[in-house]
């Protein structure tokens, strides 16, 4: 028996009910309310639905129209609202019952954000589909710290590297990545932190300096600083723990020096 091929309509986003449908997928930004850009608040305005991930900050949401259904489809403490293969539908579901649909994520929707995935899911529908860029977790977390990415004689380059693939394994590029001098960004790293260990002492590294930031630019931001022989002990002491990104080279000394400017000047302008 034959199973029936499933067919989309392509020809228009028009849906029996006359609304055309779109999907937006906004970058909110890492955390700080203040880090989101004037296109992202826009979209976020003119949403008539808003599916909105963990990571975000809630307070971002003061930005939609009252009329707008806003939906948590994050994953909380390990439980997922929705999955992955449910959100694609969703999304597909209230833009033709309701017209523009804003997908909100934290930090830059096309860095592990599976953005690109739900546009692609989406296309076949004849949804109207566009991107607002936000600000990567990957350089606002260490620069609220002090932390630069690149500074000359200390690093010339710059490695993000997700810590867990989707076979939940630590990425083989982590392996390479400890070859070189570039300051290396892991980010979903924490479960897998003693193995991080293991690859930069294999290489001979346990003296390069890291940094573990718990909720970045956020009130309630921690940090550990250590190297790779003791940061095990550093995040155990701390009780560190996800959301956090793991920043490993030379640049995570100069925080020292930096980090109160970087400081006093936020302080300054909020």
């Amino acid at each position: 028996m034959n199973k029936k091929k499933k067919t989309y309509e392509t020809e228009s986003s028009i849906s029996p009910s006359g609304v055309r449908g779109r999907l937006t997928v906004v970058g909110a930004g890492p955390g700080d309310v203040d880090l989101i850009t004037i296109k992202a608040i826009k979209a976020i305005e003119s949403a008539n639905v808003i599916l909105y991930d963990a990571l975000i900050n809630e307070e971002l949401l003061k930005y939609a129209s009252k009329k707008a259904e806003i939906i948590f489809v994050g994953k909380r403490k390990g439980c997922y609202a929705f999955q992955q293969e449910q959100i694609n539908e969703l999304i597909v579901a209230k833009a033709n019952e309701k017209g523009h649909v804003v997908r909100l994520k934290g930090g830059d929707p096309f860095i592990f954000g599976r953005g690109a995935e739900e546009i692609d899911y989406v296309k076949p529908f004849g949804l109207e589909t566009y991107v607002v860029p936000g600000i990567s977790s990957i350089s606002a977390v260490p620069a609220y710290q002090g932390i630069p990415l690149t500074k000359r004689h200390a690093a010339e380059s710059f490695w993000v590297i997700t810590g867990t693939t989707k076979n939940h394994q630590l990425s083989e590029d982590v392996a390479i990545a400890a070859k070189s001098t570039a300051t290396i960004i892991i980010l979903m790293g924490m479960s897998k932190l003693k193995e991080i260990v293991k690859v930069f002492s294999a290489e001979n590294k346990q003296d390069i300096a890291v940094a573990v930031i718990q909720e970045g630019t956020t009130a309630n931001e921690r940090v550990g600083i250590g190297t790779i022989s003791n940061i095990q002990q550093v995040v155990e002491e701390k009780q560190l723990t996800s959301p956090a990104i793991i920043v490993i080279g030379d640049v995570v000394k100069e925080r020292v020096e930096l980090s109160s400017l970087v400081k006093n000047l936020n302080e300054n302008i909020s």
